[in-house]
C-alpha cells in the first residue's frame, strides 16, 4: 500500500537555511532509518513554510533508500474520512490494521484535531500500535501541540516524546537563494540586484514569495526591457499589506580612531572587561535557550523564557529559571489532579502556559464546581433482600461473587433475561452492596446515559460528563441493548470500558435481549461483554413466584391466607412483573368490596364470577298426596297431626 505522494517535493528541492535546516536534518534522519529515531516527528510552521513539502521529501527519500517501505501520505481530513467510512462498514479494526503495514505513515494538518475526541482517542491508538511495532509516524501542524485547542494530554506526551520541530520564516539569504533556484528552474533571467531587492521585502511566507516570483516573471514579459532593482521592487511591494521594511543587514560601524599619543591602557581595560561581560552573557543566553528547548519540547509555551533572551540579558538568569521551573511544578499539580477528576480536560491549553497560573487555576476550579459525581443506586433494591431459587441460582450467586470481589472474579458481568424478572433489581441490589463496601458506584440506564451525553454536547461540557463516569470505582449499565445504533455512545463507553477494565474497577450490565443477537452494536464492543461472565435470568419458577407473593402481602397485610398466595402463583404469568401484578388486582378488588382478600376472591377477580348451568325441566311426577272423601289433603310426609294453634287448622277452600 502506497500514498500518493506529490512528486515535486522533494528533498533536492528544498532550499535549506537556517530557519529550517534542523527540520530537514531530522527528516533526512527519519528517512534514512524509518522508526529508530525521532519517533513521531512532528514539525510545525505557519502556513506556506514548506511543511507538506517536507513531509513529501520524507516518503520519497524513503522509498528511494529502500523500495521495499510501505509510504501512505493522508491529510487528516482524509484519516478522518476513511476511518468513519471503516466504522460505517463494520471494519473498524481493519482500518486500524492497515497503518502496521505501512513503514512510513506521514499526516499533514493535525491542527484540525481540535475538539475532535473521537479522532483524538483514534490517533493515539494508531500511534502506540505503529510505536510497538517500529513503524515510523511524522505529522504536520500550523502549531506547536500544546497550543492545538484541547488536544489529549496523552497525544502531546507522545509527540513529545519523539522530536518536536519547527521551521521559522526564512531569513534574507534563504530568500535570495530561494528566488534564485526558483528563477533556475523556470530558465529566467534578472538584472543584477532584482532579486535581492525582492528578497529585502517583508516577505516571511515561501508561498507569497513564489507568488512575488511569479509576478516578476509576468511584469518582465510584458515589458519591453528587463526590469530594474527598483522597478521590481515597486511592483512587489504594491502587493504587499503595509508592513515596515525588514531588516536585512546591518551596516557595519565604524570603529573608534584611538586617543592620539599612543597606547590607551584605559582602553584596553574596557576591551578586557567587554570581553568577559560578553562570555558571560552568552553563557547565559544559552542556559536559558537549553532551558527553551527542554519546556518546548515537554509543550509548555516558553514566552516568559523567550521574552529574557530578547530583553538582551545582563544578570544571571538562574532566579527567573527556577522561578518559571517552579511555575511548570505547579501547572503539573493542577495536570494531575484534573487527569483524576477529568482525564479528557488534562490537555487544556491553559495549563500550558507557566506565564499565567491564574487562568490554568480558574479552569481547574471550573472543573471541580461541575464534576457532579454519577447516579448512585436505588436505595429500594438490595441485594440480600433477592430471593434466590433453583431458577436464578446462579445469577445471584454470580451477583453476590462480585460484591466479595469487585473487580477481579467476574468482570464485567452480564445478566441477561426477559423484562420484569428482577434484572434491573438485581444490578441495584449489586450496586448498594459495592457502595456499602466504600465503592463509588455509577448506575444508570441505559437510556439516561445516552440523555445525558447528548445533553453534555449540546452545552460543551462532555468533559466534565465523562468526569463523573471515569473517577467512579464501578459502573452498572441497565439495558444495555438500548445503545444499538447510538455510534457516539458505542465510542464513549468503549473507552470508559477499557479504563475500567484496565484499572480492576468492576462493572455490570443488564440485557433484555441475548448478547448473540444483539444487532446495532459494535463487535469490539459486544465482544468485551462477552469476555467476563454472561449469567441468564430466567422466568421465575412456581417457588419463586409463591415466595415473593407472600413477601408483598405480608408487606400489605396482617394475616396472609396462604391459599390466596398458592393459588396465585399457579397462575399463568410471564414474568414476575406480571405475577405480582395479578396480586394487585385481587388487593385493589377487595380494597373496593371492602373484604379481605382470599383464595375466592382471587379465583372471582381472575377467572371472573362462577356461572352456574341452568336447571333442566323434569317431568312432574306424583308427590303421594292424595284427596281425601272429606276433601281433605293426606300425606304420609307432609301431614302434620298435632296443630298447637286451632286458628292454624283452619284451611281455605279450594276454588
Amino acid at each position: 500500500m502506497t500514498g500518493a505522494l506529490n512528486p515535486q517535493f522533494r528533498l533536492e528541492g528544498l532550499v535549506v537555511g537556517a530557519a529550517n535546516r534542523l527540520a530537514v536534518t531530522a527528516a533526512r534522519a527519519v528517512a534514512e532509518s524509518p522508526g529508530a529515531v525521532y519517533n513521531p516527528l512532528f514539525v510545525y510552521a505557519r502556513p506556506g513554510l514548506g511543511k507538506t513539502h517536507l513531509l513529501n521529501a520524507i516518503g520519497h527519500a524513503a522509498r528511494a533508500i529502500d523500495s521495499r517501505v510501505a509510504v501512505e501520505y493522508l491529510t487528516l481530513d482524509e484519516f478522518v474520512e476513511a476511518f468513519h467510512a471503516a466504522i460505517a462498514a463494520g471494519q473498524g479494526d481493519s482500518y486500524r490494521r492497515r497503518f502496521l503495514e505501512v513503514g512510513v505513515l506521514l499526516i499533514d494538518d493535525v491542527q484540525f484535531l481540535a475538539g475532535r475526541r473521537e479522532m483524538q482517542a483514534e490517533l493515539l491508538r494508531v500511534v502506540d500500535a505503529m510505536q510497538a511495532v517500529g513503524r515510523q509516524i511524522v505529522l504536520t501542524s500550523d502549531r506547536p501541540p500544546s497550543e492545538i485547542e484541547s488536544l489529549d494530554d496523552r497525544l502531546v506526551r507522545r509527540f513529545g516524546g519523539g522530536l518536536v520541530i519547527d521551521i521559522a520564516a526564512p531569513d534574507y539569504e534563504t530568500r535570495v537563494a530561494i528566488l534564485r533556484r526558483r528563477a533556475e528552474e523556470r530558465a529566467v533571467r534578472f538584472e543584477a540586484g532584482v532579486v535581492e531587492a525582492v528578497a529585502e521585502l517583508e516577505i516571511d511566507n515561501v508561498r507569497e514569495l513564489i507568488g512575488a516570483l511569479n509576478r516578476l516573471v509576468a511584469g518582465q514579459a510584458a515589458g519591453d526591457a528587463p526590469l530594474t532593482p527598483a522597478e521590481a521592487r515597486a511592483l512587489i511591494a504594491k502587493t504587499l499589506p503595509a508592513r515596515a521594511p525588514v531588516v536585512t543587514r546591518a551596516e557595519p560601524v565604524a570603529a573608534a580612531e584611538p586617543a592620539s599619543g599612543g597606547v590607551d591602557e584605559f582602553a584596553d581595560f574596557l576591551q578586557e572587561v567587554s570581553a568577559t561581560v560578553t562570555q558571560q552573557v552568552e553563557s547565559w543566553r544559552a542556559r536559558i535557550a537549553e532551558a527553551i528547548l527542554r519546556w518546548e519540547g515537554e509543550g509548555y509555551r516558553v514566552a516568559r523564557l523567550q521574552a529574557l533572551l530578547d530583553a538582551d540579558v545582563t544578570a544571571d538568569p538562574a532566579d527567573e529559571l527556577r522561578a518559571f521551573e517552579a511555575d511548570v511544578g505547579r501547572l503539573r499539580e493542577l495536570q494531575d489532579e484534573l487527569e483524576a477528576m477529568a482525564p479528557d480536560l488534562a490537555g487544556a491549553t491553559a495549563l500550558r502556559d507557566p506565564g499565567n497560573l491564574g487562568a490554568a487555576e480558574a479552569f481547574v476550579e471550573r472543573a471541580r464546581q461541575g464534576a457532579a459525581p454519577p447516579p448512585a443506586p436505588s436505595p429500594h433494591w438490595n441485594l440480600a433482600e433477592f430471593i434466590e431459587t433453583a431458577s436464578n441460582r446462579m445469577a445471584v450467586r454470580a451477583a453476590r461473587s462480585v460484591t466479595e470481589e469487585p473487580g477481579t472474579r467476574y468482570n464485567p458481568l452480564v445478566i441477561t433475561g426477559a423484562s420484569g424478572n428482577g434484572k434491573t433489581h438485581l444490578l441495584h441490589g449489586i450496586g448498594n452492596a459495592l457502595a456499602a463496601g466504600g465503592i463509588t458506584v455509577a448506575c444508570i440506564g441505559a437510556a439516561e446515559f445516552v440523555d445525558e451525553l447528548i445533553s453534555a454536547i449540546d452545552r460543551d461540557g462532555v468533559g466534565l460528563w465523562r468526569a463523573r463516569y471515569r473517577h467512579a470505582g464501578a459502573l452498572l449499565l441497565d439495558d444495555v441493548h438500548l445503545i444499538a445504533g447510538k455510534e457516539r455512545t458505542q465510542e464513549e463507553l468503549f473507552v470508559l470500558f477499557n479504563l475500567m477494565l484496565d484499572t480492576g474497577r468492576q462493572m455490570v450490565f443488564t440485557s433484555a435481549v441475548p448478547l448473540a443477537e444483539l444487532a446495532g452494536v459494535e463487535d469490539r464492543l459486544r465482544t468485551r461483554l462477552e469476555g467476563g461472565l454472561v449469567v441468564d435470568l430466567p422466568e421465575p419458577d412456581r417457588e419463586l413466584r409463591e415466595r415473593a407473593i407472600e413477601r408483598l402481602l405480608s408487606a400489605r397485610l396482617e394475616a396472609v391466607d396462604p391459599e390466596f398466595a398458592a393459588y396465585v402463583a399457579g397462575r399463568p404469568a410471564e414474568s414476575m412483573r406480571a405475577s405480582l401484578g395479578l396480586v394487585q388486582r385481587v388487593l385493589n378488588a377487595a380494597e373496593t368490596k371492602q373484604v379481605h382478600p382470599t383464595a375466592a376472591l382471587a379465583r372471582e377477580v381472575l377467572e371472573g364470577p362462577v356461572q352456574r348451568a341452568p336447571r333442566k325441566a323434569v317431568p312432574v311426577r306424583p308427590s303421594g298426596v292424595a284427596p281425601s272423601s272429606a276433601l281433605g289433603v293426606r300425606s304420609r310426609e307432609k301431614m302434620v297431626w298435632e296443630w298447637p294453634d286451632i286458628g292454624a287448622r283452619i284451611i281455605e277452600e279450594w276454588r
